[in-house]
């Protein structure tokens, strides 16, 4: 009985870290564990997430995208300056060269959606399309966290039935 309760326990940690190992590949591009964090009742600006990879030997660059929730979707940079944390537009996107991989995260580059039509809660499923200047669109899941949270921190909370099918 111990040992079931232990294998029992080893496969709910698999599919709990598994929620999130979902990617998109798209030309030499590949887009691993789009998420957003659940925002605040009334909050007008939510923050998204994701890594890309350039397998290829040329240069693309993230230049827009889309989300269902959201009038905007915006590229952005933040940097410390002084000890004041400063955002700005990457009005001409975010390259990615051949053989690197750019992360999105939070108080880095991320994506920034504007003028929220609601908000976002934990466990959902946001649609989304990332245009890139070579590969073209591609739709996308960004999964929500719990507000503050990310994939690999602390994943008490998240809903028992979210799955993934990519």
């Amino acid at each position: 009985m111990k040992l079931i309760a232990i294998l029992f326990a080893g496969v709910l940690t698999l599919t709990t870290s598994s929620a999130f190992a979902h990617g998109y590949k798209l030309g030499d591009l590949e887009i691993g564990h789009p998420w957003a964090r659940a925002t605040p009742k009334g909050a007008a600006v939510g923050g998204a997430y994701l890594k890309v990879t350039n397998t290829g030997t040329a240069p693309d660059r993230l230049v827009s995208g889309s989300t269902d929730v959201s009038g905007r979707f915006e590229i952005h940079e933040m940097s410390m300056d002084g000890g004041v944390a400063k955002m700005r537009q990457l009005k001409d996107g975010l390259e990615i060269k051949p053989g690197e991989t750019v992360e999105l995260k939070p108080g880095g580059l991320h994506i920034m959606l504007l003028d929220l039509k609601q908000p976002i809660k934990q466990g959902d499923h946001v649609k989304g399309t990332l245009t890139f200047e070579k590969a073209g669109k591609i739709d996308v899941e960004f999964i929500a966290v719990p507000v503050g949270g990310s994939p690999g921190g602390n994943m008490q909370g998240m809903p028992s039935d979210m799955h993934m099918n990519h």
